[in-house]
């Protein structure tokens, strides 16, 4: 089936742009949505005016969201997890979690579909993507600590846990070598 987008539609196109897509799909999201129409020749004489539109409603959300796309930049978020020995935790930190507490501390409604990352299940400092619009998605810093520690131990916590196992995968070759 071929469509022409009226608005922006993530990981599909850019309004005004024709795109060929499953029947499924077009019938039952993009159609019903309002993000596309078929591709007849009514459509394609309409395809430059559609463009226009979207470029000046394009301008318009990411001069509004510049100042949130910065903000959001500059957080942190951090996270204490109970987590297991080897650092991976008893649940996840899912999208929603971190949506809702970038949202209380930027003060500007984030929803979880705009935040790109896999659920989080270990300890550490990871970095999702948030998407405001198609142009600005902005990196957000996440640190997930172990329940009770300090979030500061994570960077150093991790560095000494490599050279660790290294000793540990020594120390019985070590005790070997002295038996014999």
């Amino acid at each position: 089936m071929k469509v022409l987008l009226i608005k922006d539609v993530y990981k599909l196109g850019r309004a005004g742009e024709i795109k060929k897509v499953a029947d499924g799909y077009g019938r039952n999201f993009l159609l019903p949505q309002g993000l596309a129409v078929l591709a007849t020749e009514g459509a394609m004489k309409q395809v430059q005016k559609i463009k226009a539109q979207a470029e000046i409603r394009r301008n318009t959300q990411n001069n509004e969201l510049k100042g949130v796309s910065d903000l959001i930049k500059d957080v942190t978020l951090v996270f204490p997890a109970k987590a297991g020995e080897t650092g991976k935790l008893y649940g996840s930190i899912t999208t929603g979690d971190i949506a809702a507490a970038l949202t209380e501390k930027i003060r500007y409604e984030i929803k979880r579909q705009q935040i790109d990352t896999q659920p989080i299940r270990a300890l550490g400092e990871f970095t999702a993507h948030v998407r405001l619009t198609m142009d600005l998605v902005p990196d957000l810093k996440i640190i997930v600590h172990r329940e009770g520690e300090s979030p500061e131990t994570i960077t150093g916590h991790a560095e000494e846990a490599k050279p660790a196992k290294a000793e540990k995968k020594e120390e019985p070759a070590a005790q070997e070598a002295k038996a014999e």
